[in-house]
């Protein structure tokens, strides 16, 4: 009995996909929130908070229009 109840439940297929999947995107979340606190700064550079930025170029390219 125990034997059939061990097989039965290796063979169970039911519900695999879903746990590969929620393998998955945690691996991927972990990987965006790991490469966010990696690169933050240099992010956070390019697109405005700092100098040279992204931000900068948009408002001198302002001031030319004006």
């Amino acid at each position: 009995m125990v034997a059939r109840i061990l097989r039965r439940f290796i063979a169970d297929q039911s519900g695999a996909t879903a746990i590969e999947y929620a393998l998955l995107g945690t691996l991927i979340g972990v990987a965006v929130v790991a490469s966010f606190t990696v690169f933050g700064d240099a992010l956070s550079n390019m697109f405005g908070s700092g100098t040279g930025g992204a931000a900068d170029v948009i408002a001198r390219q302002a001031d030319k229009i004006n």
